[in-house]
């Protein structure tokens, strides 16, 4: 009788034990990710039912200590067999009592293991956003697989697309097989990605994948932007909205030898080093963090305090800008024969007193120099060559005494005088005389057009050299208008249009 009674009793011990396994959650996991995860589960008939159990045990704790829902992780299931099943979607279950009793009901679908068709399934209906099950914008998308490694198909493919779109891909195999298949489908790095594991030692793995899991849906709910070289703004998803409550924001210098850089994640506290401490509402989401210093790294924490819900302490690392000078740029605009308009920039004028502007003609042209308000950040310089290179030097005179320059060259148009006189003389019935007149200096050549009035499609163009001042055209259409241009240095100078009009009395005429 006692010898009846011992099977029983470990048979109980055996299924109790996943059970309290599960009511352990690992701390600081609950509050700490985002992203959608998918579990691709062999349950072909290769896997036994033994096989099969093990694995949604598995499962249920590597899942148990994370937040479900629709700002926190969403999980999915397919099953794979002759023909693979979604057994629930990411929209399913957001809560772990839902979730772990339906992993607790899954039952093997056996046939063949057609993974192909299964990632084909997992990557048109599951993991693409827009879909009925489909993953959220924005966030991570995790693929895991868990394989017995049996006759897995020609998966590298698929896997690849997969991976092409920006999904983690994960592998854990019971089966010692087919290593250099497995190894080119997960994402790098492998070996934290692949896990080859005895049916009976998946618990010991738990942490590991966990842990990976993890760093890749980690949830960035604290994050710095406009970063300048005083100033910062902090940004979190507003977790107390709803709630009563508030959020203690704490800011520092990161202490010698103390950690750099930049990112997120439950954090030390600022120990050792001098804070500020500021608060702020239940439903805000951002914090301007000022009297900062420039170029040093400072540590930030964000505590949402409630006494209705617990939650993590988040913190973020960052580095603020190198201190900014006026002028840290200057340019030239709206240059013209006799004058160029010189920007600087940044405008400050807390800490600027003025501006000095000094330029001269290179490469030895006398010096000028201009001062303006520190509240000005441009100027016309007037009276200058034409055609001719500046060196510009922008000075700014800080209210603190010190003194920083900006140098940049600047260049005036060339002039370029209109053509000054232009006549058609008609020969004959199809072609003219073209003469005109121009004394300036510094011409290059002339740029001849004619085009038809009737028939715009008919047109043409020659260059002629600087001393030309006339030229035959000849199988001109009626009413051709003819226009001539001077052409400079660097521009075409404004051109002279006459019409040539052909009858029995040959005139001359121009404009």
């Amino acid at each position: 009788m006692e010898n009846h009674m011992v099977l029983p009793w470990l048979l109980l011990c055996l299924v109790l034990r996943p059970s309290a396994a599960q009511n352990t959650a690992p701390e600081g996991v609950l509050n700490c990710c985002e992203g959608d995860v998918l579990f691709l589960l062999d349950s072909s008939g290769s896997v036994s039912s033994y096989e099969h159990s093990r694995m949604l045990t598995f499962l249920s704790e590597l899942l148990l200590p994370f937040s479900l829902g629709e700002d926190q992780v969403r999980v999915g299931l397919l099953q794979v067999g002759t023909n693979p099943h979604l057994e629930f979607g990411f929209d399913t279950y957001n809560t772990q009592s839902g979730l772990q009793g339906a992993l607790q009901r899954i039952k093997p679908l056996r046939g063949d293991t057609n993974t192909v068709e299964a990632l084909i399934m997992a990557k048109d209906m599951v993991l693409r956003s827009g879909t009925a099950d489909g993953t959220r914008a924005g966030l991570p998308r995790v693929l895991v697989w868990l394989t017995d490694g049996v006759k897995p198909g020609d998966v590298i493919g698929p896997m690849a697309e997969l991976r092409e779109e920006g999904v983690a891909v994960l592998v854990v195999s019971t089966g010692h097989s087919n290593y250099q298949v497995l190894r080119q489908v997960v994402t790098p790095p492998v070996e934290n990605h692949l896990y080859f594991v005895d049916i009976d030692d998946m618990s010991i793995i738990t942490d590991d994948m966990r842990d990976a899991i993890i760093e890749i849906i980690r949830a960035e709910r604290i994050n710095v932007q406009d970063i300048s070289s005083n100033a910062a703004t902090l940004h979190w998803r507003p977790v107390l909205s709803g709630l009563r409550g508030y959020y203690e924001i704490r800011f520092g210098p990161v202490p010698a030898g103390g950690a750099g850089g930049g990112g997120t994640g439950t954090s030390p506290s600022i120990g050792g080093t001098q804070y500020q401490r500021i608060t702020q509402l239940a439903d805000s989401s951002t914090a301007r963090l000022t009297g900062l210093k420039p170029d040093t790294t400072y540590i930030a924490t964000l505590t949402p305090e409630s006494n209705e819900l617990s939650f993590n302490t988040l913190s973020v690392t960052f580095t603020t800008k190198p201190e900014v000078l006026s002028p840290a740029v200057v340019t030239v605009s709206e240059s013209s024969e006799r004058s160029v308009r010189v920007n600087w920039g940044p405008l400050q004028p807390e800490s600027v007193r003025s501006y000095h502007i000094e330029y001269s003609a290179l490469p030895t042209g006398k010096l000028h120099a201009v001062r303006v308000g520190g509240m000005q950040n441009s100027t016309i310089l007037q009276d200058l060559q034409p055609d001719t290179t500046y060196l510009v030097t922008v000075s700014a005179r800080h209210s603190s005494g010190k003194e920083r320059a900006m140098s940049v060259k600047a260049c005036t148009q060339e002039v370029t005088p209109a053509l000054a006189d232009l006549q058609l003389t008609t020969v004959g019935s199809d072609s003219v005389q073209v003469d005109w007149k121009s004394s300036a200096a510094g011409l290059r050549g002339y740029w001849l057009t004619w085009e038809g009035q009737e028939v715009p499609t008919q047109h043409s163009s020659l260059y002629l050299p600087a001393d030309s001042l006339s030229t035959r055209l000849t199988h001109l259409p009626p009413s051709a208008r003819v226009c001539v241009s001077p052409i400079y240095r660097t521009a075409r100078g404004e051109g002279l249009c006459c019409t040539a009009q052909f009858h029995s009395d040959a005139l001359a005429y121009g404009y």
